[in-house]
């Protein structure tokens, strides 16, 4: 055996492996340095050794050529998320929303119809509704939770089912394998973002999902540094029908991106582990105050699908929960979040979520800003709720700088 063969057979990993030893260890193999950390290949282009190596190369697409087509560092990333949801391949894109854009631009033609949640991410709903509404693509806006919804919004033309679980920010739950079961029904795929929980807390293919979207901005980076997508699922479509728009239309993630989420990769079950038990204490204090009227967190006993949530999220509830404050009027309620979101010295007031860093946010006037008065309304979203990510300072940190806000509502 050659040193060049014993490298690569060195680099393969066994069968069975969990899903925290996957997202430390799967990657290509090490180059010829042997480097123990992933290589970040910063390089436009490839030098090829020959034209007809070249011409070969280049037609057969798999092989480095060109870094919007291919890159060491981004493979590296799509083998390990393939690794990490249970399925055949990956692809990685800029951000969550371009791994959408692609989603529907390999799958989608005029004249197709979508069914979508109207409890996801506001960015998502105007992609559907606005965007590809322009070139024919038409999709119905189901509740998140009632089947018979899903169901009678099926047509003949139903190409995809789209569900974000949990929602963003009210923490909805879908059944991912009912929801799956129906969709096949139609001659449907269905698509679940995995955005919140990540692989570590759900493998949506386990319960039938065809694809899984990813925002891997969030958790799968996990300190809020850069930005980042991926498509899960079957070779016949990573590959075969995404590869070919990617290569053409350009949502090519970077390669120091690539490498920085590889990084995130390797701690996120102990910071999803961590984050989902940090969450979870602040919305039991939550729960026991009195100027908050409800709480959306999976985990809690009172979340309307709690149990559902434990069977599919490993028995967590995420970093995510959002809360409600009452007013007498619309304008009362959004008074008396941005009191509470004002009144934090801790907490960092962003749009994102995912870092290690405590957020909090008021979801009416950023993430669904742009959505109108209605769609906000179907989707659940008031002026009186504020969507919080829990970070890792100390659980007692964060609750007191929440009491700042809250325990001053009435003397504003």
């Amino acid at each position: 055996m050659s040193d060049e063969e014993r490298r690569i057979a060195r680099a393969t990993l066994p069968a069975g492996l969990r899903p925290e030893t996957l997202a430390v260890r799967t990657a290509l193999p090490p180059s010829q340095h042997g480097e123990n950390s992933e290589a970040l290949f910063l390089t436009s282009a490839y030098v090829q050794p020959d034209a007809a190596t070249s011409a070969q190369r280049f037609a057969a697409s798999e092989d480095f050529t060109y870094s919007r087509t291919s890159n060491p560092t981004v493979r590296s990333l799509e083998t390990r998320l393939a690794a990490m949801e249970g399925t055949e391949a990956a692809i990685a894109t800029s951000t969550g929303m371009s791994a959408i854009l692609l989603l529907c631009m390999g799958l989608l033609k005029a004249g197709d119809h979508v069914i979508c949640s109207r409890s996801v991410f506001g960015s998502t709903i105007n992609l559907f509704a606005k965007e590809f509404g322009k070139f024919g693509v038409e999709t119905s806006f189901v509740s998140q939770t009632d089947l018979q919804d899903w169901q009678a919004a099926i047509k003949p033309a139903t190409k995809l089912f789209f569900a974000e679980t949990p929602t963003n920010p009210l923490t909805e739950v879908c059944d991912i394998r009912a929801l799956a079961d129906m969709a096949h029904a139609a001659n449907a795929l269905l698509v679940v973002d995995n955005t919140y929980s990540t692989p570590s807390l759900q493998r949506p293919a386990e319960f039938g999902a065809d694809l899984i979207m990813h925002s891997a901005t969030k958790y799968m980076d996990g300190q809020g540094r850069v930005m980042a997508g991926a498509l899960c699922g079957p070779t016949r479509l990573i590959k075969d029908v995404f590869g070919p728009v990617m290569r053409t239309a350009g949502m090519v993630l970077s390669p120091f991106n690539a490498w920085v989420v590889l990084k995130g990769l390797e701690t996120l079950g102990l910071r999803m582990r961590a984050q989902s038990e940090q969450a979870l204490a602040v919305a039991h204090w939550l729960e026991a105050r009195p100027e908050v009227a409800r709480v959306y967190y999976p985990s809690l006993a009172s979340h309307s699908q709690h149990e559902l949530a434990m069977r599919q999220q490993s028995g967590q509830g995420g970093a995510v929960l959002s809360f409600e404050l009452q007013g007498e009027t619309p304008e009362a309620a959004r008074a008396a979040a941005f009191h509470v979101i004002d009144s934090t010295r801790v907490l960092s007031i962003a749009t994102n979520l995912g870092d290690t860093k405590s957020i909090i946010t008021h979801p009416a006037t950023t993430s669904h800003g742009r959505l109108s008065e209605e769609q906000r309304r179907a989707a659940g979203i008031s002026q009186g709720l504020i969507r919080l990510a829990v970070g890792l300072e100390h659980v007692d940190d964060i609750t007191d700088d929440l009491l700042r806000g809250l325990s001053t509502l009435k003397n504003r």
